[in-house]
């Protein structure tokens, strides 16, 4: 599902699994460019220039690596007093420059996307910057967590978590000194003392992890990975792993590889003016999932009146428009029946597509059994009904057979009562049976109305 041109599509199993309140944002570096500060990597060559430190052989190779978290442990060893002076000279280099129209809009959205529909707050971040303190402003938040005193991430679990810490206000050497920073502190978070792997693995365990704005060599999902690694050798099953992550022209391919081999499936955009794609997709998405079925049905206003032939890779209207008619509340269906003019007939092909599988299944009322059937395929308009639809087996029955519409489905049987003058539609019919829904098994009623000049009966 792509929420804007030249945006990531994202696998709609990730946005069903945000839907049930099953998904972890979890963000770096890359959500604050729009503030004007750096990725991890030039934070830390800014770090060297500012300290007037001019790399040696050794820390170049760490450089050159991107093992970055060593670079910073060894300019600390560089110089003297180097852990205070590297955390003094971050706090400059980590302040935002507010003034831009965009520096929090991004995580305005991350917000808005991490509050459940129960009402709870579940968000992780391993920037020091303070730009989420500036997003929720005056709102209420029920709680910050700071590195290393964490919740344990469960149901439960409600607030925003610094999982490196938090530069406050004022910072104190106390402070600076808490920050995971350096090789040295990735050391004790996630190797000795272990509290930050505790905290990743449990959480891996238990929620759909979504990571926004890392790299793919960045030092957080190396570690991250290597805890989701040990996890599956010591036989949890593993939960998907998504990562929204940007490639260059002609380099697509080989960036999704590069994520795949790590055991993360990517949801890649085009590298373009500092990651614009990422960050409008986001705004996109918090809007739609904020607004619930009105924002589905903006979709559908937007998008239903185009013919679907036109829909491009760059701009996949037609998956905006699945996803949203989808809605188990009927609500966008209902908006596509009473559009006018009424949406063109052609939108069956897509309709029709058998394009969802067996992850699909839950987000029509299916509750999907193991193990996976790879052979399942069906469509929006011929699918599995959920159990209070389904009809009974019977050795024998009055061959009435079962036509009990979900509210997805009552609603496309009205839109196409619009088309019923268009002899395109008996086409249709009859290749795909020949029988339309009996009213007395359906629940319709008969109402009159004009399609294409004709006088016609439309089944609502």
């Amino acid at each position: 599902m792509q929420f804007v041109k030249d945006g990531p599509e994202i696998p709609e199993r990730l946005l069903q699994a945000h839907e049930d309140g099953h998904v972890v944002f979890f963000c770096g570096a890359g959500v604050s460019f729009p503030a004007g500060l750096p990725s991890f990597a030039k934070l830390v060559n800014q770090l060297y220039s500012d300290l007037g430190v001019d790399p040696n052989p050794v820390q170049k190779a760490s450089l050159k690596a991107g093992q970055l978290d060593t670079a910073v442990g060894l300019l600390e060893n560089e110089i003297a007093g180097g852990r205070q002076r590297v955390r003094s000279a971050l706090c400059n280099i980590l302040e935002p420059d507010l003034a831009r129209p965009t520096a929090i809009t991004t995580h305005e959205a991350l917000l808005t996307l991490a509050k459940g529909r129960d009402g709870h707050t579940r968000l992780i971040t391993t920037n020091f910057d303070r730009l989420f303190e500036e997003a929720i402003g005056r709102a209420t938040l029920p709680e910050r967590f700071r590195a290393p005193l964490l919740p344990v991430p469960k149901i439960r679990w409600n607030g925003l978590v610094y999982l490196h810490g938090l530069l406050t206000e004022r910072p104190s050497p106390s402070d600076l000194e808490r920050l995971v920073l350096s090789s040295g502190d990735f050391g004790l978070a996630y190797l000795t003392e272990r509290w930050a792997a505790r905290f990743v693995s449990e959480l891996l365990r238990n929620f759909t992890v979504c990571f926004v704005g890392y790299s793919i060599n960045d030092p957080v999902m190396r570690y991250m990975m290597d805890a989701h690694a040990a996890d599956a050798a010591l036989g949890e099953p593993p939960r998907e792993v998504f990562a929204f992550g940007s490639h260059s022209k002609g380099k697509e391919t080989e960036r999704r590889q590069e994520w795949e081999a790590k055991k993360v499936t990517p949801i890649l955009y085009r590298e373009y003016r500092r990651h614009a794609f990422l960050h409008k997709t986001l705004r996109a998405w918090a809007d739609t999932y904020r607004d619930g079925a009105r924002g589905k049905e903006r979709i559908v206003g937007d998008c239903a009146m185009q013919l679907p032939m036109a829909s491009t890779r760059e701009d996949n209207f037609v998956g905006r428009v699945l996803w949203a008619l989808s809605d188990s509340t009927g609500l966008p269906a209902k908006h596509f029946a009473e559009l006018e003019p009424t949406p063109s007939l052609k939108w069956l092909d897509p309709l029709n597509e058998r394009q969802f599988r067996h992850a699909d299944l839950p987000r029509f009322g299916v509750l999907p059994m193991g193990p996976v059937d790879d052979k399942l395929k069906f469509s929006l308009t011929h699918r599995p009904s959920p159990y209070d639809l389904a009809p009974w087996m019977a050795l024998a029955d009055h061959g009435m057979g079962s036509n009990r519409f979900d509210a997805v489905m009552r609603h496309l049987a009205r839109w196409l009562t619009r088309h019923l003058g268009d002899p395109a539609l008996l086409l249709w019919v009859v290749k795909h049976g020949g029988s339309w829904p009996k009213s007395s098994r359906s629940g319709l009623k008969t109402v009159s109305t004009t399609s294409r000049g004709s006088n016609a009966t439309e089944r609502t």
